[in-house]
């Protein structure tokens, strides 16, 4: 019996963090939101966009600020991330996805970010062909780490929750895996420390993306 493997997309398949965060600086200062540090803007990563903004921005920000900041990002995000998005994949993704492919393992993105910049991202790679779907915050009402995300992707694919797994850099992805009743592979060279990471309680805990797909395929 085949299984759906869900995996995130910033910090597990494309090294996007670093850049990430400088876009994030770039758009609060373009707004002038001052003394945002590179630590703070890094700890959002794997948020929804409106509430990592919210949070960074603040309560006491204006609310056009905020509403601003997400299409600006976007933009940003498109003219700068987007065009190095085949080189910024981590070592043994590719190969790795189409070899879990090749197992017959149906795959599917679960993101933190809009559908369509994970569309675009994922095009840009050369990796979109091996998704059968791709849901980002704005598919759901409740995004990660709530378990609306796994559970869509689960119906949809026509398979129990239970026998999914999610693969994530980030206690967000670990903690909707638990959510939706999924065990999880928690990779540890993405946004998490291992430490955070194992504070989550993922069922297993790799270094490299050649080891989650080893994982997964020796998983019963």
């Amino acid at each position: 019996m085949t299984r759906p493997i869900l995996l995130d997309l910033d910090g597990t398949l494309v090294d996007t963090p670093n850049a990430i965060v400088e876009t994030f600086a770039e758009t609060l200062t373009s707004l002038g939101v001052p003394g945002i540090s590179r630590e703070e803007i890094r700890g959002t990563i794997g948020l929804p966009l409106e509430k990592a903004f919210a949070q960074l921005i603040g309560a006491s920000a204006p609310a056009a600020t905020v509403e601003a900041a997400v299409p600006r990002y976007q933009r940003l995000y498109r003219e700068q991330i987007v065009p190095r998005a085949q080189s910024l994949l981590y070592p043994g993704v590719a190969d790795g996805l189409a070899e879990l492919c090749d197992a017959g393992l149906v795959l599917a993105i679960a993101t933190s970010k809009h559908t369509a910049s994970a569309e675009v991202l994922l095009t840009a790679a050369g990796i979109r062909g091996h998704f059968a779907m791709v849901v980002g915050a704005d598919a759901v009402t409740e995004p990660k780490p709530a378990a609306e995300t796994g559970l869509l992707i689960a119906a949809e694919l026509g398979h129990p929750a239970d026998r999914a797994i999610m693969v994530g850099d980030t206690t967000h992805d670990i903690y909707m895996a638990h959510n939706a009743g999924m065990r999880s592979v928690a990779v540890t060279y993405g946004i998490h420390p291992p430490a955070q990471l194992a504070a989550a309680k993922p069922t297993w805990t790799v270094q490299t993306f050649p080891a989650a797909v080893e994982q997964i395929l020796n998983a019963a």
